[in-house]
C-alpha cells in the first residue's frame, strides 16, 4: 500500500503554557504515527529534556540510546528500564527570545502485537554558539497498541505559549470491508462477494462501481442472457444516462454491500448494492421451447429463435435505465438467436436471414479507474458484456453468437450438444444461450462493487 500522510490532530499551547501535550483516542487504522513538534519550555536553560510516554505507561520497560552534539562535543548514552522516554533536544527558556525547537517522533507499527520501536530527530533553533542537535532510538516493551501519547518537559514543568506538535497517520486505509489495495492517489475496497464498507474517518468524493449478476442464457434456439445492471459514478451507461453522483461517508457508519449471484439457465442475475446505489440482475435468456421472451433486467436477456408470443417474434428484454440496454428479438424463420443487452450497448435482433444465424451480445463498457483492484492493469477493465445467441446451425449463415466484451458468455452452435458459455465472474457478464435443452444455457457471471477513495 502507498504511505501517505494524513494529519490527525494538531495541539498548540496557549496562554499560560501546558504540562503536556496529550493525543488521545489514536484511530487504529494506520501502519504507522509520525509526530512533528516545536517545543520550547519554562526549563531556565537552553535545552530541555522531551520525556513521552504511550498509554499514560510508566512501568519501567522504556529503553532508547542517543547521540547529541553541541557545536563542538558529541556525546552519546545508553539508558534502561526507563520510567518514560527522555528525548533530546527541546528549547529551553533561556534560548534566543521567540526560538523553537523543531524534531520529530517516527512510530512503525504502532498497533501491532510487537514491542513498539520509535525514533527521534530534534535541532534547537538558537543562534547561540552553543546548540544542540539529537538523534534516539527506544523501545517500548509492550505488545499493546499504542492508543494515546503524552508529551511533557523533564526538566521544567511547562510547556511555553506557541509551543505545538501534530500527529499524522502513515499509510493504511481509511475504512474496513473488503479486499483493500491502494496506488499513489487512491485506495481501493474491492468486493466480490458480500459484506460491509465501513469508514473509520468521514470520507468526501467516494467513486463506486456497482454491477449486478448477469442474466443466463437459454436453451433450446435460446437467447443470450442480459448483463447485470451497471452503475457508477465514473461512467455512463444505460441508454446514455448521467454518471451518477459521488458519495460522502460517515465515520462508524456500516454501508451494506451485496454482490449479486448470477442466474441459472433462463434465471435472471441478482442485484447488487452498495449503501443507497442499486443495480439490477441481468434479464434471462429467452427460449423457443418454453415460448419465453428475453426477461427484463439491468440489461435485457436476448428473446429465443423461432417462435412468437402476441404475433411478436419472442422479444427482447428490456434494460434499466442508466444500467443497461435491451436484449435482440428473434426471428420465425431464423434458427439462430439473439443475444442479450450490455451495460454499454443494445444487442442486434436475430436477422431473417440467413438461416442460422445468431447475434452477440451487447457490449460492456470500459472502466479504467477501476483497473487497478481488478489486476487487469490501466484502461483494460471491462464489464457488463450480455450472452450470446446459440444456433442450430443447418443454414447457410450458421454462426453462434460472442459473449459481449466485459465478460459475456459465448452461445453454442450445435443442436442437442453443447451448453452455453457461463459469464465471466466478477464482470455481471450474460450467459450465452443454448441451441440444446431449456436448462442448457450458461450461467450468468456474478457481479462486483469497488469503492474508490482519494487518499488523504
Amino acid at each position: 500500500m502507498a504511505k501517505t500522510y494524513k494529519a490527525l490532530q494538531t495541539v498548540v499551547v496557549g496562554a499560560g503554557g501546558a504540562a503536556s501535550i496529550n493525543f488521545t483516542n489514536i484511530p487504529q487504522n494506520y501502519d504507522d504515527l509520525i509526530i512533528k513538534h516545536s517545543l520550547r519550555s519554562n526549563h531556565a536553560q537552553i535545552y530541555e529534556y522531551c520525556g513521552v510516554r504511550f498509554n499514560s505507561n510508566s512501568s519501567s520497560i522504556y529503553s532508547l540510546k542517543n547521540l547529541r552534539g553541541n557545536g563542538s562535543t558529541v556525546i552519546s548514552q545508553t539508558l534502561t528500564n526507563q520510567t518514560r522516554f527522555e528525548f533530546e533536544m527541546a528549547e529551553g527558556n533561556t534560548a534566543t527570545s521567540n526560538t523553537f525547537s523543531n524534531g520529530e517522533f517516527y512510530i512503525p507499527n504502532y498497533r501491532g502485537s510487537a514491542n513498539k520501536s520509535v525514533s527521534s530527530e530534534s535541532v534547537q533553533e538558537t543562534n547561540a554558539t552553543l546548540a544542540y542537535s539529537a538523534m534516539d532510538a527506544g523501545i517500548w516493551a509492550s505488545t499493546a497498541a499504542i492508543t494515546d501519547i503524552q508529551i511533557f518537559p523533564t526538566v521544567g514543568t511547562l510547556w511555553n505559549q506557541y509551543s505545538m506538535a501534530t500527529l499524522y497517520g502513515v499509510g493504511g486505509a481509511r475504512a474496513t470491508g473488503g479486499t483493500i489495495t491502494a496506488d499513489g492517489l487512491y485506495t481501493y475496497h474491492t468486493f466480490t462477494s458480500s459484506g460491509a464498507f465501513i469508514p473509520l474517518e468521514n470520507i468526501e468524493g467516494i467513486d463506486y462501481l456497482v454491477v449486478a449478476g448477469g442474466g443466463g442464457g437459454a436453451g433450446w434456439y435460446g437467447g443470450g442472457g442480459g448483463a447485470g445492471g451497471l452503475r457508477s459514478s465514473r461512467v455512463r451507461t444505460g441508454g446514455g444516462g448521467s454518471v451518477q453522483n459521488q458519495i460522502n461517508a460517515i465515520a462508524g457508519t456500516t454501508y451494506s454491500v451485496t454482490v449479486g449471484s448470477g442466474g441459472a439457465s433462463q434465471t435472471n442475475g441478482n442485484n447488487s448494492i452498495f449503501a443507497n446505489v442499486m443495480s439490477t440482475g441481468g434479464g434471462r435468456g429467452g427460449s423457443y421451447q418454453s415460448n419465453a421472451p428475453g426477461g427484463n433486467g439491468g440489461s435485457g436477456g436476448g428473446g429465443g429463435a423461432g417462435n412468437a408470443v402476441g404475433g411478436v417474434w419472442l422479444p427482447g428484454g428490456t434494460g434499466t435505465a442508466n444500467e443497461g440496454y435491451g436484449g435482440g428479438t428473434g426471428h420465425a424463420s431464423n434458427a439462430g438467436a439473439p443475444g442479450g443487452g450490455g451495460a454499454g450497448a443494445a444487442a442486434s435482433n436475430a436477422p431473417a436471414s440467413p438461416n442460422g444465424t445468431a447475434t452477440d451480445g451487447g457490449i460492456g463498457v470500459e472502466l479504467a479507474v477501476f483497473a487497478n483492484p481488478t489486476g487487469t492493469g490501466s484502461n483494460n477493465y471491462y464489464a457488463g458484456g450480455g450472452g450470446g445467441g446459440s444456433t442450430v446451425g443447418g443454414g447457410n449463415g450458421v454462426y453462434a453468437g460472442v459473449g459481449g466484451l466485459g465478460g459475456g458468455g459465448a452461445g453454442s452452435l450445435v443442436a442437442n450438444s453443447g451448453t452455453g458459455v457461463a459469464g465471466t465472474a466478477n464482470t455481471g457478464g450474460g450467459g450465452g444461450g443454448s441451441a440444446y435443452n431449456v436448462n442448457s444455457g450458461g450461467a450468468g457471471g456474478s457481479g462486483i462493487v469497488i469503492v474508490r477513495y482519494p487518499n488523504t
